[in-house]
């Protein structure tokens, strides 16, 4: 059995490529085509396999992960050709007063990124969720634009250059409160501007850095289901508004938090998507993949993977048959560090047992997931 000190090894590039076959054979992994014993690092990375087709892959990069486990860093950068950083670009983690920021953590992934030749996302600038405790006391109506625009302008400015794409405005719809054009009503930044306030951010974001491609970016829309439908139509009227208005936006973001067990498929709301974003000259990003497992009824831990993977098949089968989408990233690498295993509130039927829902396993062996995706990378039609 290879142990973690020897995959690391690996992943950088130095063990010999006949370790392979034994790191299958412990996965429970066929000897296929696409897996016959060759090496997972260099031509066989999942960054070489989707550049044959111009494509980026990438990952969510969570900061404490970053700074304390140089072997998640060699992994970063043998796997990955753009990062995203989980949380310190989110104002709670970035802005812990009103008046001060602290780029610490993103400053070193940047700069990490730059030294070896990968692209960053920026995420993001305006949400909902993850504001700093001084935020309701702090920000009202008079002076909510005042603070967005000088957040953005900050924090974009910063990295101006630096940043191939930034998630503007996060999860805007939320269909369950009754508006006809489905915005998120209750959402601090619409109850102190209104609807005006995702425009202010794109039209702020474009002048901060004029390079990166601006993006909407939502989950819970790719489900053939009546309620990810109306989610989906209103995210594509919403992207139609603002390219009529002339409000500068390049990009799609699509989560894909995908279950590995559910009755609906994606086919039919992914391909919406697509020729939604192709009709507006969108490109469009996979921006947060991963498969909840919870809800698969075996505990064997060969079979779950196999699950796993092939949900990861299916899915990017469906998204890469449009040339639109520029890049796949999953929302972790590893399976340590999953946001999935934070806690229970995604393990409702199995509390006790940890998901398996990302590419590399806890000690960065690759999952068949891996395989998958490099599978659907080799398949895609070139950009």
């Amino acid at each position: 059995m290879m142990t973690r000190r020897e995959w690391i090894r690996q992943a950088a590039g130095i063990t010999a490529v006949a370790a392979m076959p034994k790191l299958i054979e412990r996965r429970g992994l066929a000897q296929t085509p696409a897996n016959d014993g060759h090496t997972i690092s260099g031509a066989g990375s999942l960054k070489a396999h989707a550049a044959a087709r111009r494509l980026l892959t990438g990952c969510a990069v969570n900061a404490n992960l970053f700074r304390e486990d140089e072997s998640f860093r060699k992994l970063l950068a043998e796997q990955y050709s753009i990062v995203v950083p989980e949380n310190c670009l989110k104002w709670n983690i970035l802005r812990p007063t009103a008046e001060t920021y602290n780029f610490a953590d993103a400053d070193s992934l940047v700069a990490f990124a730059e030294a070896h030749n990968m692209k960053v996302r920026g995420h993001n600038f305006v949400w909902h969720e993850a504001l700093p405790g001084w935020f309701a006391g702090a920000v009202n109506k008079d002076n909510a634009q005042k603070f967005l625009v000088d957040h953005i302008k900050t924090v974009g400015g910063r990295y101006k250059g630096k940043i191939h794409s930034w998630d503007v405005v996060n999860e805007a719809i939320w269909i369950p409160e009754g508006r006809a054009d489905g915005l998120r009503s209750s959402s601090p930044w619409f109850q102190m501007l209104g609807p005006t306030y995702i425009d202010i951010a794109f039209r702020t974001a474009r002048q901060a850095d004029p390079t990166a491609l601006l993006t909407y970016n939502d989950y819970g829309i790719e489900y053939d289901n009546d309620e990810e439908g109306k989610k989906r139509a209103a995210v594509l009227a919403l992207l139609r508004r603002m390219k009529a208005d002339n409000v500068p936006l390049d990009a799609l973001g699509i989560q894909s938090h995908i279950k590995a067990v559910t009755k609906d498929g994606f086919s039919k709301g992914v391909q919406e998507l697509l020729d939604g974003a192709k009709a507006l000259g969108l490109q469009v990003f996979v921006t947060e993949l991963d498969v909840n497992d919870d809800a698969v009824a075996t505990a064997e831990m060969a079979e779950r993977d196999r699950i796993v993977a092939g949900v990861y098949r299916s899915y990017l089968t469906a998204a890469l048959e449009g040339s639109e989408v520029k890049a796949v990233l999953t929302w972790g690498a590893s399976d340590k560090n999953t946001w999935l295993n934070h806690g229970t509130k995604f393990r409702k039927q199995h509390p006790d047992r940890l998901q398996r829902p990302l590419p590399f396993d806890s000690d960065y062996a690759p999952a068949p997931a891996f395989f998958a995706m490099r599978d659907c990378f080799d398949k895609a039609k070139k950009r």
